[in-house]
């Protein structure tokens, strides 16, 4: 075959070839370095979007790709045997293919970029799981169909390849379906976002900031440290909390003093509380009252709100309302009640006989 070349194509045919790749690579160059150029310069000051986007797409031109649509000119001009010609014609269209499937990962990378850019400041966590998560999905499945173009291209039966991969997928599926649970659970996840990176997550017995969000597992930062790994999976089968998006924060708290404290004083204890409460920033009173009567104390518990989710901030308020209430029932003598048990003796029975029976164990009728 490569006598046959030599033999049908002459010294001026291969200059002829020669000067045609050359001046073809050439050209698709400087039209490329012009609309490039023209595009950048246009939208450095109208700031297009679509300018941006085709700057993005012309910039994963492979030079390589060029060189070899090049030959495939320099080939135009010469006289090829039968099969070489179908060879050249298939490596042809598996370059167009190739290059088209660089231009639309670049394009479609730019896309998602773009379209999670226009989020809020605070959701860079969320925004960034997600578009490393969809970049990696878009990416399988677009190589994925350029290699089956390919091979198409090539003459291969790519509907049985896809038959017989798609049996095959199915035993892969059964055999490894935990991991695509996990995987399918990741994607949720990403699109979902029941929580992001940063966010402070409670599981179960479970606590800590979530640091990173893989394809099978999730790694959170325990507060003592540690970190803990869970399957996307169990995850999203469980309750989960999430502190960062809390918006305020509800706080019940309990007193109780003694029972001997004047029923007058009951009655102002509640408004104490109130005070205690409103006189502290961004707090929103809801409710005091006398609850019950406890074993040792007369109880009291209040209700409000800390309108910032920090939980500094809220210990910050509890003990600001706590000072304020001991300087307050100092004022107004009441006493803060304590475990205590009050017996009572009969006439003529002494401390000590009263409390041997009690110790003493209860004989039977």
């Amino acid at each position: 075959m490569f006598r046959q070349f030599i033999t049908t194509n002459s010294l001026e045919d291969g200059l002829f070839a020669v000067l045609a790749a050359v001046a073809f690579m050439l050209v698709f160059q400087l039209l490329r370095w012009l609309v490039l150029h023209h595009l950048k310069r246009v939208t450095k000051t109208t700031g297009s979007t679509i300018g941006n986007f085709f700057i993005e797409v012309l910039s994963a031109t492979r030079i390589f790709l060029v060189t070899g649509v090049g030959l495939y000119v320099a080939a135009l001009f010469l006289k090829l045997p039968v099969a070489l010609e179908k060879f050249v014609d298939h490596a042809f269209i598996a370059l167009i293919i190739l290059q088209l499937g660089f231009w639309a990962n670049r394009g479609f990378v730019f896309w998602l970029r773009h379209r999670f850019s226009l989020g809020e400041k605070d959701d860079e966590g969320s925004r960034a799981m997600t578009l490393s998560l969809l970049s990696f999905l878009v990416r399988v499945a677009l190589w994925a169909l350029v290699a089956l173009l390919m091979l198409d291209n090539l003459g291969l039966n790519v509907t049985a390849l896809v038959t017989s991969l798609g049996i095959g997928g199915i035993a892969v599926a059964l055999a490894a379906q935990n991991i695509l649970g996990d995987l399918f659970a990741s994607l949720s996840i990403a699109i979902d976002k029941p929580f992001v990176i940063g966010d402070f997550i409670v599981v179960g017995d479970m606590m800590g900031n979530v640091e990173n969000v893989g394809l099978k597992t999730t790694r959170i930062r325990s507060l003592g440290g540690e970190q803990i790994i869970l399957s996307n999976n169990d995850l999203l089968k469980s309750r989960i909390r999430n502190y960062k998006r809390m918006q305020e924060r509800r706080a019940v708290f309990a007193i109780g003093v003694t029972y001997d404290t004047p029923a007058t004083l009951l009655e102002h204890i509640p408004v104490l509380m109130q005070q205690a409460i409103e006189a502290q920033p961004e707090t929103r009173f809801e409710r005091a009252h006398f609850k019950s009567f406890g074993p040792s104390s007369l109880d009291f518990e209040a209700v409000y709100y800390v309108l910032s989710p920090d939980f500094n901030t809220f210990m910050n308020v509890q003990q600001a309302i706590n000072l304020q209430l001991v300087r307050s029932f100092d004022a107004q003598h009441i006493a803060f009640a304590f475990p205590t048990q009050t017996l009572h003796l009969n006439a003529g029975t002494t401390l000590v006989d009263a409390l041997s029976g009690a110790a003493a164990p209860a004989q039977a009728p």
